[in-house]
């Protein structure tokens, strides 16, 4: 399906769960709506921490649930789950968000590490995540992002493991995308940026390492639900994990060679 028709059949309800492997060649998007009294200071926080929050689209205005540069889009449907935060906690999770949507919501779209793992294996290398089938390991880690009003906390980052030469490759190719959290911010020993327990992530599921493989450690979308946890908003939402937003927008315009 292109992705107008994976939209299409999400608003109708017939898609739901993960869009890893959907529209493949197509930039997905994490997605966070916010009330606009504080969507400047998420604005700040994401220019102030791109790596984590490469931020790729936004509302026109408050209350506009269309991302025209990203295609036909309603915000309020086309995501197969959405999380629904109050008080900055997990309230619910819900199919669409036709009844929640108000006049002062703003969307933000955030750059996704589906773009940056096919640019990966066209090159020929392994993603271990989508090798054992399940979702990259994610972890909590002792880096802080740059502050910005309510918004604040510890980077959390993604992980999957290569050899050394692939690993310096991964960083190669993946520099190329800063809109898709760019090149790795840590390889090696994951105590160096707080993780304990390799095999225990905080988000996701462990894959296997091989002894001659290190673990490379890039920015991650998660972040940004950590800030907004740590804020503590009355009202907020992001996409459920794995259920990204699907775009128009071709992961080749994102290169920057």
């Amino acid at each position: 399906m292109t992705p107008a028709q994976l939209r299409q059949s999400i608003r109708r309800g017939e898609h739901r769960g993960n869009t890893s492997g959907f529209a493949p060649g197509h930039v997905q998007c994490n997605i966070v709506i916010l009330p606009a009294a504080v969507a400047g200071d998420f604005l700040r926080f994401c220019q102030a921490n791109p790596k984590p929050c490469p931020l790729i689209a936004s509302s026109d205005t408050p209350g506009d649930a269309a991302l025209p540069l990203l295609g036909d889009i309603d915000i309020r449907t086309d995501l197969p789950g959405y999380r629904i935060f109050r008080e900055g906690k997990l309230s619910e999770e819900r199919q669409d968000i036709v009844e929640l949507w108000r006049d002062d919501l703003v969307t933000f779209a955030l750059g996704c590490s589906f773009s940056f793992e096919e640019a990966l294996l066209a090159d020929g290398l392994e993603v271990r995540n989508i090798t054992e089938q399940v979702n990259v390991p994610m972890y909590r880690t002792n880096i802080d992002c740059r502050s910005a009003g309510p918004f604040a906390g510890k980077m959390v980052v993604s992980m999957r493991p290569f050899r050394a030469a692939d690993a310096i490759r991964a960083v190669q190719i993946c520099t190329r995308f800063p809109s898709v959290h760019g090149a790795p911010v840590h390889l090696g020993d994951p105590a160096l940026i707080g993780i304990d327990a390799i095999g225990k992530p905080d988000f996701g599921d462990p894959v296997s390492i091989a002894a001659d493989e290190l673990p490379v450690f890039w920015a991650c979308g998660v972040t940004p639900q950590v800030a907004l946890e740590r804020a503590a908003l009355p009202f907020a939402i992001t996409h459920s994990p794995g259920c990204m937003l699907v775009t128009d927008l071709r992961n080749s315009q994102l290169a920057m060679l």
